[in-house]
């Protein structure tokens, strides 16, 4: 009688996750997540057949979620208004998961970086609402632009590097503003 699996692709995604969120994607290993889930990590070669493979399984988790945070942001008919719901929504998910950033923004080996396919889904909301600000020529590049601000914002942010005083939040919205009032110059040039 074969012996009982002792954890799961759930259990050692989550502690993939925990690990890359905590310390950043070089603490991500297969040993580190062994002892995390309770195995020796030969035992994690049964659920996931690589490093690259853990990144990868990792990557894509992290960007449904996402995903799924940007989605919640939208409907209500005001693409403006919802940008801001969605620029808010992902800079609270880049601070509580800020593995994220380096996991999904920086370059990788093909073999670790995120599925295209997991990437498109996840920021399919903001391409929707970029392209009802701006035209569908230019969604992209907006939301790119928006992309790049939030992320590098909420990476200052969590590093402490806004040591002048005064509300980040309120230096986040007012970046927000501007970013948005010049999406509605653009999209009323289209």
């Amino acid at each position: 009688m074969p012996t009982p699996a002792r954890t799961s692709t759930a259990q050692i995604v989550a502690a993939g996750r925990s690990l890359a969120s905590a310390e950043g994607l070089d603490a991500l290993t297969m040993q580190r997540v062994a002892a995390l889930v309770g195995v020796r990590a030969p035992s994690l070669y049964k659920r996931v057949p690589s490093r690259a493979a853990l990144v990868r399984l990792v990557a894509s988790d992290l960007l449904a979620e996402l995903g799924a945070a940007l989605a919640d942001s939208g409907g209500s008919g005001d693409p403006e208004a919802d940008l801001t719901r969605l620029a808010h929504a992902f800079r609270a998910f880049a601070l509580a998961e800020p593995g994220i950033l380096s996991l999904v923004f920086s370059p990788l080996p093909a073999e670790m970086a995120p599925d295209p396919q997991d990437v498109a889904r996840s920021v399919e909301p903001l391409l929707v609402l970029t392209g009802a600000m701006v035209g569908p020529q230019r969604a992209l590049p907006a939301a790119r632009t928006l992309t790049a601000w939030i992320s590098g914002f909420a990476r200052m942010e969590g590093q402490g590097a806004f040591g002048l005083g005064g509300s980040v939040d309120e230096a986040f919205d007012f970046g927000l503003d501007v970013l948005l009032a010049g999406l509605r110059g653009a999209g009323s040039a289209h």
